[in-house]
């Protein structure tokens, strides 16, 4: 994107960065402001340090420090998220620029993690928020509004969840920088059926060869999954057990039209991993065993198992359609997981209490 609009010329914009940070999350909002011709300033906590980040894609020195930074000479601040605001907020001359640039009311925008170093400068009561989901609670005590929303602007405070809503978060950015105009053709912030990614990618996020990894991926797990359970439901006996994988059956096949759907919209298809995992589930269940609590430990554990691979899914890709794809499968098998795991707890209950002693029955002395 070229700059197409003569008054970001004067604008500057920090954007902090330490050791361990979400690499998309410092990359795409970096890339945006500097190809719509913002100043973009890199601070860190050190001068001579090479940062890198989280994914070992990044690898950036900073252009000078958050204890020399004075905030009056900048116009936004962005915190990127990833391991580094735990960083970040350790750092009292980080802390005090952010506390700085808020009270001075200039733009403050924060995704992910970000906002813990919003929630060490005291700087979240009574506004609106949003983080990723794993610091909501914590924002929360902070004294902030949580709200689960790709996009969340209270005043001059701009904050996002995770990297799939990095496009709408930069746009959000630059609109109220002032970055615009017909030449510029952004998207509006509210408009979810844009292709979001897209403009990710320009601004080097995540790649349509990425994403569509990342369905495969998905559908795979999704695939392999329906089968096992189609098998479990096969060697299952009690009707309360089977009416649980029913339902998860159903989960499945829902997961797996919306994946392909999307696929089939991106213009990709299904790959030979994903096209062969339910081969891989029938020689997988065939080996076990047909005992009831058997049955619900494997299950447990194929649920347990797709909970870390699509959790890891989930804020990996700088698309929100994927990244809601992901996000509602996380949930289905989060109660899932918790159907299976309470059925297994009454049937263990079951076995290791000892029998009732029979109401007559003589004592021996």
């Amino acid at each position: 994107m070229t700059d197409h609009n003569n008054h970001s010329n004067n604008k500057k914009v920090a954007i902090l960065i330490e050791q361990g940070v979400e690499d998309a999350e410092f990359t795409v909002p970096y890339n945006g402001l500097k190809q719509a011709g913002f100043e973009v300033i890199v601070l860190g906590s050190r001068m001579n340090e090479k940062y890198k980040g989280k994914q070992g894609k990044l690898s950036i020195q900073a252009d000078g420090t958050t204890t020399e930074a004075i905030a009056a000479e900048f116009d936004a601040v962005v915190i990127p998220g990833g391991m580094a605001p735990d960083k970040m907020r350790r750092n009292p001359n980080t802390v005090r620029f952010v506390q700085d640039a808020i009270q001075q009311g200039k733009l403050v925008a924060a995704v992910c993690h970000g906002p813990q170093v919003l929630i060490e400068g005291d700087l979240l009561k009574g506004k609106q928020v949003t983080g990723f989901s794993a610091i909501a609670k914590d924002i929360v005590n902070a004294g902030a509004n949580y709200l689960d929303e790709s996009l969340v602007v209270d005043g001059n405070l701009i904050t996002s969840r995770e990297p799939g809503d990095l496009a709408i978060f930069t746009t959000a950015i630059l609109n109220r920088l002032g970055y615009g105009g017909k030449d510029a053709a952004l998207p509006n912030e509210k408009d979810t059926s844009a292709e979001w990614w897209k403009l990710a990618d320009a601004w080097g996020g995540s790649t349509k060869g990425d994403i569509s990894k990342g369905l495969n991926t998905a559908l795979s797990g999704e695939r392999y999954s329906l089968e096992a359970f189609d098998k479990y439901l096969e060697k299952e006996s009690d009707s309360e057990v089977k009416s649980v994988f029913q339902e998860i059956i159903g989960n499945k096949q829902r997961h797996i039209q919306k994946l392909e759907t999307y696929l089939q919209r991106l213009g990709e298809k299904p790959s030979l991993a994903a096209n062969i995992a339910n081969q891989y589930a029938k020689v997988k269940t065939a080996l076990t065993g047909s005992d009831d609590i058997y049955q619900l430990r494997s299950a447990l554990g194929d649920v347990q198992t797709g909970i870390g691979d699509i959790g890891n899914l989930s804020a990996m890709y700088t698309d929100p359609v994927a990244t809601a794809i992901f996000k509602e499968i996380y949930q289905d098998l989060l109660k899932s997981e918790q159907r299976l795991v309470e059925l297994y707890r009454v049937r263990i209950v079951a076995q290791i209490q000892p029998p009732k002693p029979t109401t007559g029955a003589s004592v021996s002395v």
